[in-house]
């Protein structure tokens, strides 16, 4: 069908002489007459199009700007413009869409769940997982300043923790201006040490008396906790080498060359572990070597968190300072000693009485053993050893020592024993390790020193974090002392190592009194020559005395059994100093 156009003619009525032409061309392309309405733009359409106006006669045609790109599909039919100007703006729209992708969407393999997770979250949901990220972060940077900080703290082999907010730490003993330094060791000499006894120690010689262990306290856990009891009337004995008689005895008959005690000895061994200052006294008398501890040394406490990284008050009154733990501390290991054993009165009597104590006074339940190790050919030690109680090990009476751990806060090992010591024993056990290196392994070379069968580990706490005063014993655990060396990397090789190295050291002294001291803040070892009379006076502060230190308040009756309690324990302690220095002071006028 052909759509005709009606003729104009200018000059009259009818049609002109020029034939009618279609307005739109056919399906094939060509258009009868010839000619063809080129300015007439086309634009195909689909059947789903909404077409829009098919004119707009309204359009300004004085308006000569472009038409705006958001026109739409609608300028084609703008006949105010041109064809050209139409087909541009046609032209510019189409040129706007781009295709991406001619796939259809991937269809979700598990619907509705995948629906569900692609739901946006709620904003109270999504501050909770914005907190939640904070708090992981925090936790991987705290992580990551831990180790940074243990990185930087074992320095020197064995050093313990350079704490970079932690006191300045004083030495053992005050380094006079007249004394001559005559060489220092680096802990890192001491670790490559390496020395092996060629035989094993000879017995010479067995004292005092045993009491049985009382196996009860090995079913003591955290639920079932005992109230750990104070001994005041029980006299525990810490004696140097050259006031105990049988040592004397051995020495005048030549048995050895050097003596020592096993306190000493393993102060020695573990010196690399060490992080506080501590001081042995070195004597040289003839070709003999005497090995001794001043009154008041540092080596009769026991440290708490020695090797820990966290940071002890630096006030000496303060309950949890250093000091005050380690008074604490050996109060309690002492009480723990004497707690676990059988009070039915049965003894495992040995060789000789106590060589310390007095007839009729009570002393604590404590065997002395003196054994003699071959260093080499022309060198024999002989040393003083404790061992504690006995029990049933594999059918036998097997000797055993008694240590207790104290617990004074956890805020400060980051792990409550109350807690952790039924389900995680391993993890307290290995954080003891990492806070308290080196006195467990004085503990342990002691126990390996005696020739114990078994060492028992008894964990001790504060009824409350600010009661000093109070404890409850929470477990009990046994360890068999070579397993133990063996699991704490205790090496006895290079523990009889060190020992060796500074015997000979020492022998190639000159007579006189010497006097070794553990830098304070160096993992290094100094020794000094000092005159004879040197520690005629303590050069170590006195503990503060239990009144004195600070206590946490608490009731009425209890502060009153408290004071009577002291009161008590005053006179004993009165009466036994009196008693020990009249002792003391016999024995130097028989050396003498």
């Amino acid at each position: 069908m052909d759509i005709l156009v009606a003729p104009y003619n200018p000059h009259g009525w009818g049609p002109t002489d020029s034939p009618v032409a279609p307005l739109l061309p056919r399906s094939d392309g060509s258009t009868p007459g010839g000619s063809a309405a080129s300015h007439i733009p086309f634009a195909p359409f689909s059947r789903s199009d909404k077409l829009g106006r098919m004119a707009d006669w309204t359009r300004n045609t004085n308006f000569t700007n472009a038409p705006r790109s958001g026109a739409g599909r609608d300028a084609v039919f703008d006949f105010a413009l041109d064809d050209s100007t139409a087909l541009a703006a046609a032209s510019e729209n189409d040129s706007s869409f781009r295709l991406v992708d001619g796939k259809p969407p991937p269809r979700p393999k598990f619907g509705p769940r995948w629906r569900f997770q692609q739901r946006p979250l709620l904003p109270q949901r999504r501050d909770e997982e914005v907190e939640a990220r904070k708090r992981e972060a925090e936790k991987e940077r705290a992580r990551r300043d831990r180790h940074y900080n243990l990185s930087r703290s074992f320095v020197g082999g064995g050093q313990g923790p350079n704490r970079r907010d932690a006191p300045t730490l004083k030495s053992s003993v005050d380094i006079q201006p007249d004394w001559t330094m005559l060489d220092q060791i680096s802990f890192s000499t001491f670790s490559k040490l390496s020395f092996s006894v060629p035989d094993p120690p000879e017995d010479l010689l067995f004292c005092g008396a045993l009491k049985f262990y009382d196996k009860s306290f090995d079913r003591v856990n955290p639920k079932n906790d005992r109230r750990l009891e104070r001994f005041k009337s029980r006299n525990f004995f810490e004696v140097t080498t050259t006031d105990d008689p049988v040592i004397r005895r051995f020495a005048n008959k030549g048995k050895a060359v050097v003596f020592a005690t096993d306190a000493i000895l393993s102060a020695l061994m573990c010196a690399p572990r060490s992080v506080y200052s501590w001081d042995i006294v070195v004597q040289r008398v003839g070709n003999k070597l005497f090995f001794d501890k001043r009154d008041g040394s540092q080596l009769d406490l026991l440290s708490v968190n020695e090797t820990s990284s966290e940071v002890l008050p630096e006030a000496k009154e303060d309950i949890n300072s250093a000091h005050s733990l380690a008074v604490e501390a050996t109060d309690i290991n002492r009480n723990f000693s004497q707690q676990v054993l059988l009070r039915d009165g049965n003894k495992v009597t040995l060789c000789e009485p106590n060589p310390f104590a007095s007839e009729g006074e009570e002393i604590a339940s404590v065997a002395y053993r003196y054994r003699r190790w071959k260093l080499d050919q022309d060198t024999y030690l002989i040393a003083r050893c404790e061992v504690h109680g006995v029990a049933d090990v594999r059918g036998q009476q097997g000797f055993l020592t008694l240590n207790a751990l104290t617990e004074f806060d956890s805020k400060y090992s980051g792990v409550d024993w109350r807690q952790k010591l039924e389900t995680q024993r391993g993890a307290v056990l290995a954080t003891e390790l990492k806070n308290n290196a080196n006195k467990l392994a004085k503990w342990t070379a002691q126990a390996l020193l005696a020739g114990a069968d078994l060492m028992k580990l008894g964990y001790v706490s504060r009824v409350h974090p600010r009661d000093h005063f109070n404890h409850v014993i929470l477990s009990v655990i046994g360890h068999k002392p070579k397993d133990f060396a063996a699991q704490i990397n205790l090496n006895t090789s290079n523990m009889w190592g060190i020992v060796k190295s500074i015997v000979d050291l020492c022998m190639k002294l000159n007579e006189g009194k010497y006097v070794l001291v553990k830098d304070p803040m160096k993992p290094q070892v100094r020794i000094y020559e000092v005159p004879v009379d040197a520690f005629d006076n303590d050069y170590m502060e006195e503990p503060l005395p239990e009144e004195e230190q600070v206590r946490p308040p608490i009731e009425d009756e209890v502060v009153d059994t408290v004071a009577k309690n002291q009161a008590e324990g005053e006179a004993i302690d009165a009466e036994v100093g009196v008693g020990e220095d009249d002792a003391n002071k016999d024995a130097s006028d028989s050396i003498s």
